[in-house]
């Protein structure tokens, strides 16, 4: 079950980075910058905690899934990013496979 935990610990702190990476104005604001190179390695480095335990294809689809969706959720609240009906169907399938992979792995 610790390697679930890393693994969502992992999303966190990839969407951190990438919010950091849109407040970096393409690396121009250095602090930004700085906090998205490290915000980013640590994620990757929690991600490969969980790869001790959970099958790589399943982690980076979690990993990459909820990333993405968490992402378009500020995007949308947070940015005013435009959301349409097929845009939320999308990230609810995108959702629903996340789990799906979850409820169907083995892992502990």
């Amino acid at each position: 079950m610790i390697a679930w935990v890393y693994l969502f610990i992992a999303i966190g702190l990839e969407v951190i980075g990438t919010v950091s990476l849109k407040f970096s104005n393409g690396f121009t604001d250095w602090r930004f910058s700085v906090i998205t190179l490290v915000v980013y390695g640590l994620s990757f480095w929690v991600l490969s905690l969980t790869l001790r335990v959970i099958p790589i294809g399943t982690a980076y689809a979690v990993w990459a899934g909820l990333g993405t969706a968490a992402i378009a959720v500020i995007g949308l609240v947070f940015f005013k990013e435009p959301m349409t009906v097929m845009k939320g169907v999308f990230l609810l399938m995108i959702i629903g496979g996340v789990v799906g992979l979850k409820a169907i792995s083995s892992e502990s």
